[in-house]
Order: structure tokens, then C-alpha cells, then sequence
């Protein structure tokens, strides 16, 4: 009997657990061209072929490396849990490894389902956050009940000196639910002014983040607790939000931070202020939206996540079904 059948099962339940696809993790793109243009075999045999060659880190690999730093040395210090979810089967998936280990990241558990859905072992492994290139698998994700953002790409260059972690999250449909996005988009701006600000007192309702940005908080506050010890600290969190909400819609997005007891360094209620621009300045290792017209506008310029949840979403896929529907009627 083998050493692990005999020590106690290794408990994920207080640990902040991201799935992550090896499409997140490393640039995949010649990978990814030569399975599209060449089928299954070739891209095997390429995997192999190239078993050594370390892959580039990709986009999710700043926010990986740095919240895998934030963990002690012992299980008990260990607070954060990243485990690898890939549809390759473990031979191709074997040069993902040998670039994990390369790289110096303390992953050691993964999943291979050898060209199945891996989406469905998400909520098994007790996941606050999946992370992946492939826009079916996160949608799939969410429709699951699963936190989980689509990774786009990227010019952003990591200082890798810099051990400080810095995360941006949109709001309304991101940390929050869409109910109010539903509001703006049925009856207008007036209206959703109105609403809001008759709802001030009232907390939103959670959004597919809203786990991971407490899950975020409650790491930050660890790093402040080491500060109150050690003045000479630095933490090594900071958390901003950034929305297109602004006065008098504020006055609720403050108020549920205040009832979840989360407190954010910094919040933009920009009214329409292009949010690149603020991105620029705070230079997250990731920023979430939940409208891709918005990552569109950051992506170049810093890691960046749709997370496809609510009405907004809703619309686009609408849209976007109307001008396959209308393209294949021109074509028939």
C-alpha cells in the first residue's frame, strides 16, 4: 500500500482553489495553430516532438505566480491551491508540466480528460475561480454555477520583480448580480438612477465573482494582519474596483461592501470614462468585466477576463445569432 492510501486526505475546504486550463497558463498559439490546421495526430506527435521546449507564461501567468507566492511552507500556511484542468490527455499534457516546473510554480495536481468536458469537476474541487482561453468551456462554466473568466490576449510585459499582487474587478455583473444592469437595459439611465438610488440601502445580490473577490479579501487580510506585526512588511495585496456606475449609483456599491465587511484600496465610478485609462495607471495582473467591449479596450494593455454572465451577455449572444442566422440566409 502505497504512502498516500495511508496519510489523511489533503482538505481543499478552507484553501482558495483556481482551475486553471493550460490555455491561461502559457501561450498555447503555435500549439493551438498546428492542432486546427493539422487534426489530433500531428499535434500529438508535436507535443512530443517539443516535450522539452518550455512554453511562453500566457496570460493568466502573472496572477498565478503571484498568488502562489502568498503561500507559507507548511500546509497550514498554504492558502492557495492552483490546479491544472485540461482537455489533453496526460502524454501531450506532459510538456505543460515540464513548463510548470520550469517556471518555478508550485502546481502539482491536475486534470486530463483526454478530449471530454472537464467543466464538470469544477464545483468537485471546491473552486472559486476557473480560469481559460477556450470561451465554451468558461460559459459552460458559469451556465454551472462555476466563478470563471475567459482569458484574452494580451500585449501586457510582467515586471516579474515586483512580488505586489494587484487585481481589478468591474461590479455589475461581476462582484454583483445583474439586476440592475437588467434595470438600465430596459427602462434607460433615468430609470436605473432612480432605482438604484430607492435601493441604496439594500445589498446586491452576489455576482459569479462575488466568492473569489471574498476569497481575495480575506488573503489581503492576512497580509495586513503580518503588517500590524511587523511594521517593515510590505502587503503584497491590493484590490481595486472599477465601474461605469457613478453618483448617486455609488452610494450601493459602497453599502454592500460595507454589509460583505470587504473593504477595496481603490474604487472608480468613472460614468463612462473609457477604463483603460485607469487601468493604465493601476496596472492589474488581471482586470474582470463581464461586457467584452470593455476587455476589448483593456486587453492590450493588461491581462484581462470576460466573465460571460447575465443580460449583458445575453444580448450579445442574441445579436451575434441574428448575423449567423442572416448570414446563412444570404448564403442559402
Amino acid at each position: 500500500m502505497g504512502g498516500y492510501a495511508l496519510s489523511m486526505p489533503y482538505s481543499l475546504a478552507d484553501k482558495l482553489v483556481i482551475a486553471v486550463a493550460s490555455s491561461a497558463l502559457f501561450d498555447l498559439s503555435e500549439s493551438d495553430r498546428v492542432y486546427r490546421e493539422q487534426g489530433t495526430e500531428v499535434y500529438r506527435q508535436f507535443q512530443r516532438t517539443h516535450e522539452k521546449d518550455v512554453l511562453p507564461p500566457g496570460v493568466a501567468f502573472p496572477l498565478i505566480r503571484r498568488l502562489l507566492a502568498l503561500n507559507g511552507a507548511t500546509d497550514s500556511e498554504r492558502m492557495v491551491e492552483v490546479i491544472l484542468l485540461s482537455r489533453n490527455d496526460p502524454d501531450t499534457g506532459l510538456r505543460v508540466f515540464n513548463s510548470i516546473q520550469h517556471h518555478g510554480l508550485d502546481i502539482t495536481r491536475a486534470v486530463f480528460v483526454s478530449g471530454r468536458d472537464p467543466i464538470r469537476y469544477l464545483l468537485s474541487f471546491n473552486t472559486a475561480l476557473f480560469l481559460s482561453a477556450n470561451p465554451k468551456d468558461v460559459k459552460d462554466a458559469i451556465m454551472q454555477g462555476a466563478p470563471a473568466g475567459r482569458v484574452f490576449p494580451t500585449q501586457y510585459v510582467d515586471d516579474e520583480s515586483q512580488p505586489e499582487l494587484r487585481i481589478a474587478f468591474d461590479f455589475d455583473g461581476v462582484i454583483g448580480d445583474d439586476s440592475a444592469e437588467a434595470v438600465y437595459s430596459a427602462k434607460g439611465l433615468t430609470e436605473f438612477l432612480r432605482s438604484e438610488k430607492e435601493k441604496s440601502g439594500e445589498t446586491f445580490p452576489k455576482g459569479p465573482l462575488h466568492r473569489f473577490f471574498s476569497e481575495i479579501s480575506r488573503l489581503q487580510n492576512r497580509e495586513l494582519s503580518r503588517k500590524a506585526q511587523d511594521s517593515k512588511y510590505q502587503p503584497r495585496i491590493r484590490v481595486a474596483i472599477v465601474t461605469a456606475r457613478n453618483a448617486p449609483a455609488h452610494e450601493r456599491v459602497v453599502m454592500s461592501l460595507r454589509e460583505w465587511g470587504i473593504q477595496v484600496d481603490e474604487v472608480f465610478f468613472l460614468g463612462g470614462i473609457e477604463k483603460s485609462k485607469i487601468l493604465e495607471v493601476f496596472k492589474p495582473h488581471i482586470f474582470f468585466d463581464d461586457q467584452i467591449a470593455h476587455i476589448e479596450g483593456t486587453a492590450s494593455i493588461t491581462p484581462s477576463a470576460h466573465v460571460p454572465f447575465g443580460i449583458a451577455n445575453r444580448a450579445t449572444e442574441l445579436l451575434q445569432h441574428a448575423t449567423q442566422s442572416k448570414e446563412v440566409r444570404a448564403k442559402a
